[in-house]
C-alpha cells in the first residue's frame, strides 16, 4: 500500500549536527529528508528547493548514522549539477559521497572491472560518432550531409537508450510514432553496420558504457557482490527523464533492493523524444507499493503571479496516470503580473522584446537576469539582431561549452603559465587582466556583435570571476585562481557571461532568471507542427511551455506575432496554449488530431490548392531521387508551407522543419510550386 511519509520531530538523542541538518528546512522538505529508508519518491515542482532537500536528506542520514558517506550513490544527468551536490554537500560538513551522472559512474566502475569482464583494458570511447557514423552510411551507399548523420547518429542513440536492437527497431520505431531521416529498414542498417564497425574497432560508446557496465553486474556475481557492497543507498535526480537503458543499469545497481530515492516532476518530462520514459516515475508507486511518497509544492522561486499562469497552464493538461499531481504555491511577495502581447510580425515582435530588455537593463536589471526563451533555435536569429540594433548585449546558450571555446582555452594556458612564475597575494585582478591584455582584449571596448563580442565577453567573464574570488578572499593568488578554473571546468560550471540569454526552451530547463521573455508562441512552432499527430507529443509540447515559464522570479512577458515577415498575410493563430491564459479568452477544446501516415490533411480554398501542388511535386522529387515521400518533407511540413505561403528563401528558411540541406536541395522548387 503506498504510504506518505509523515512529517516528524527529531528524536530525542539525534546528533547535534541532524538536527542542524534539518533546521530551516519547510515541513515538507523536512519530511522528506528525514525518510532515510526504504523507497522513498519526491515529487519535486519548479522552484520548491529540489536540490536543497536531497542534500539535506543525504546529509540528515550521515550525521543520524544511517547512511555510509561512501556507500551513498548520487546519480545526476549532468557534470555541473553533481558537482553542485558534491559542494553543498561538503558546505553540510559530508565528504566521500558518490556523485556523478550515469556515464560517470559507469565509466568509474566499467574500467576497474574491464580485466574481469572484458579481459582487458577499459577499451577507447568513440570520440566522432559522426565519422563512425558516416562510414556505416556509406557502406550502405547512402548519400549523407552533416545534418542527416547528425540525425542518423540521433536515431541511433534513441534506439540504444530504449533498448531496441537493429533487428527490432523498425517495429519499435513505428510503434514510437518516430520520423527517422531515411525509412527505418534503411536505418536498422546503417545502425548494425555502425556496432559492426565499434566492434571491429575494438571500441565503446557512451551508451555501451551503460549497457556493459549492467552486462557486468546481471551476469558476473562476483562484480555483482563487490558493488552492491559498496553501494547500498541510491538518490537518482530528474527521475523523469531517465530512459530504459539508464533504468536497466539502476535496476543492475540495485540488485532487488529497494533503498532508492527518487526525485522528480512529471511536469517537466520534456525528453520523450531523446527516448526518456517518465512511466519510470509515474510508475515508481506501483513498483514499490510501500513507497514513501513526498511532494514538493511550495515555489520559492517565483512570485504567486507567475505561480498561477503555470498552475492555469499545467492545469488543462489532461489527467496523467500515476503520482499524484502537483499545484505549486508561491511563497514569495507579490509581483507584476504576467503580460501578454500580440505583434505584427517577427521583426516587430523582436523590437518589442529587445527594447523592453533594454528598458529593464536602464531601470537597474542585469542583463544575464532576463532571457528570451523561443522553441527552436532558427528564432534567435531575429532577436539577436534586434537586441543588436539597441545595443544590448546577449548570450546564445546552448553553444559550445564555455571552458571548450578556443579564447579560454588560451587564456587558461597563458593564466597557468603565469601562476608557474607565482604571484603576488592581492594582485588577482590586475594580473588576470594583464595576462588577457596580451591577447589584444581591451577591456572597456566590446566589440558591437558577432564571434567577436562572444569572444570579448568569454574573457571579460574570467575578470568577473577573479574578481568575484577576491571579494570572497582578498587573499586569493593567481595559482589558486587556475585551480578553481580547472575545478570548474571538470564540472562544467562556467561563469557568468554579461548579457541577455537567448536561449531554447529545451536549454533554458533548470535555469532561471528574474525577467522572461517567451516569444514565437504560434501554432506549428508551440505545439510544433511535428508533434501535431500525437496527442502524447502535443502535450509534452505543453509541458515544455510550462518549464519556459516556470524560469521566472518576477517579470514574465508571452507574445506571439501573426505573420513571419512585414506585408505578409496576418493569418498565424496564437498557440493554442494560451487559450485560457490570455485575459477574455477561454480554454478550448483540442483540435481532432491527424494521423500521421493515414489520414488527409484537410486545407480549404487557396492553401488547399497549394499543398496538393506540393505533395504532387513531392512525390515526382522523391520517385526521382529513390527515396520515400517523407524524406523530402512529411506532410506537416507541407502543410506548414502551405498556410505560410512564402514568397522568398528567408520566409521559407523560417518554417519548423526546413533545415539549410533541405533548403539548399528543394527551396527554389518548393517556392515555384507555391507561385503555381
Amino acid at each position: 500500500m503506498l504510504r506518505t511519509a509523515d512529517a516528524r520531530p527529531v528524536a530525542p538523542g539525534t546528533p547535534a549536527g541532524a538536527e542542524a541538518v534539518l533546521a530551516g528546512l519547510d515541513e515538507e522538505q523536512r519530511t522528506a529528508a528525514s525518510a532515510v529508508s526504504g523507497p522513498v519518491c519526491i515529487l519535486a515542482g519548479a522552484g520548491t528547493g529540489k536540490t536543497r532537500t536531497i542534500t539535506h536528506r543525504i546529509a540528515y542520514g550521515v550525521h543520524t548514522g544511517a547512511f555510509v558517506p561512501e556507500q551513498v550513490l548520487a546519480v545526476t544527468f549532468t557534470a555541473r549539477a553533481a558537482g553542485e551536490l558534491r559542494t553543498r554537500l561538503a558546505g553540510l560538513g559530508v565528504g566521500g559521497v558518490q556523485a556523478r551522472t550515469f556515464h560517470a559512474a559507469a565509466m568509474r566502475q566499467l574500467r576497474y572491472f574491464a580485466p574481469r569482464v572484458l579481459g582487458g583494458p577499459l577499451p577507447p570511447l568513440v570520440e566522432n560518432k559522426l565519422r563512425v557514423v558516416a562510414s556505416a552510411a556509406t557502406r550502405n551507399r547512402l548519400t549523407t550531409d552533416r545534418t542527416s548523420l547528425r540525425d542518423l547518429a540521433s536515431e541511433i542513440e534513441w534506439a540504444k537508450t530504449t533498448l531496441a536492437t537493429p533487428d527490432d527497431y523498425p517495429v519499435r520505431a513505428a510503434a514510437a510514432g518516430r520520423e527517422p531521416p531515411f525509412d527505418a529498414e534503411t536505418v536498422a542498417r546503417v545502425y548494425a553496420s555502425y556496432e559492426s564497425a565499434k566492434q571491429r574497432d575494438g571500441a565503446l560508446d557512451f551508451e555501451d558504457l551503460l549497457l556493459v557496465t549492467a552486462y557486468a553486474l546481471e551476469e558476473h556475481p562476483d562484480v555483482a557482490r563487490q558493488v552492491r557492497g559498496q553501494y547500498r543507498h541510491f538518490v537518482v535526480d530528474e527521475y523523469q527523464d531517465v530512459n530504459p537503458l539508464q533504468q536497466r543499469l539502476l535496476d543492475a545497481w540495485l540488485g532487488g533492493r529497494a533503498d532508492v530515492c527518487v526525485v522528480g516532476d512529471p511536469n517537466q518530462t520534456i525528453y520523450s523524444f531523446t527516448g526518456a520514459d517518465p512511466d519510470h516515475l509515474l510508475g515508481f508507486a506501483d513498483r514499490y507499493p510501500d513507497a514513501a511518497v513526498v511532494k514538493l509544492e511550495r515555489d520559492y522561486r517565483s512570485t504567486p503571479q507567475v505561480v498561477a499562469l503555470a498552475n492555469k497552464l499545467i492545469g488543462q493538461a489532461p489527467p496523467r496516470k500515476g503520482l499524484p499531481g502537483l499545484r505549486l504555491l508561491g511563497q514569495r511577495a507579490e509581483g507584476p503580473a504576467p503580460r501578454f502581447f500580440e505583434h505584427a510580425d517577427e521583426p516587430a515582435e523582436a523590437a518589442a522584446v529587445a527594447q523592453a530588455c533594454r528598458a529593464l537593463i536602464e531601470a537597474g536589471t542585469p542583463a544575464s537576469e532576463i532571457a528570451v526563451l523561443f522553441r527552436i533555435n532558427a528564432q534567435s536569429q531575429v532577436y539577436e539582431s534586434a537586441l543588436a540594433d539597441v545595443g544590448v548585449p546577449y548570450v546564445l546558450k546552448g553553444g559550445e561549452r564555455f571552458f571548450e571555446r578556443p579564447e579560454v582555452r588560451e587564456a587558461i594556458v597563458l593564466l597557468r603559465g603565469a601562476a608557474a612564475g607565482g604571484s603576488d597575494p592581492g594582485a588577482l585582478v590586475p594580473t588576470v587582466r594583464d595576462v588577457l591584455a596580451s591577447t589584444g582584449w581591451v577591456e572597456h571596448r566590446p566589440p558591437a556583435g558577432g564571434a567577436a563580442r562572444d569572444r570579448w565577453q568569454s574573457l571579460a567573464a574570467l575578470v568577473d570571476l577573479a574578481v568575484d574570488l577576491v571579494a570572497e578572499d582578498p587573499t586569493t593568488d593567481l595559482p589558486r585562481f587556475v585551480a578553481h578554473l580547472a575545478e570548474r571546468a571538470d564540472a562544467q560550471h562556467a561563469p557568468t557571461v554579461q548579457g541577455v540569454t537567448l536561449a531554447s526552451m529545451h536549454a533554458a530547463k533548470g535555469l532561471e532568471w528574474d525577467a522572461v521573455f517567451v516569444v514565437g508562441l504560434v501554432d506549428g512552432v508551440l505545439p510544433i507542427s511535428q508533434s501535431l499527430s500525437r496527442p502524447e507529443a502535443v502535450e509534452e509540447e505543453r509541458r515544455l511551455l510550462y518549464v519556459a515559464v516556470t524560469r521566472a522570479r518576477e517579470q514574465l512577458t508571452l507574445s506571439w506575432s501573426l505573420a513571419r515577415n512585414p506585408g505578409a498575410k496576418r493569418a498565424r493563430p496564437r498557440s493554442r496554449f494560451l487559450d485560457g491564459l490570455v485575459p477574455g479568452s477561454t480554454p478550448t477544446a483540442p483540435p481532432p488530431q491527424r494521423k500521421a501516415k493515414k489520414a488527409k490533411v484537410v486545407l480549404e480554398g487557396e492553401a488547399g490548392e497549394i499543398f496538393e501542388r506540393l505533395r504532387a511535386w513531392r512525390s515526382t522529387t522523391a520517385q526521382a531521387a529513390s527515396v520515400p515521400a517523407y524524406v523530402v518533407f512529411s506532410d506537416a511540413v507541407l502543410q506548414a508551407i502551405a498556410e505560410a505561403k512564402p514568397t522568398s528563401v528567408r520566409e521559407l528558411s523560417g518554417l519548423p522543419g526546413i533545415g539549410a540541406r533541405k533548403l539548399e536541395m528543394y527551396g527554389e522548387d518548393v517556392l515555384a510550386t507555391v507561385s503555381g
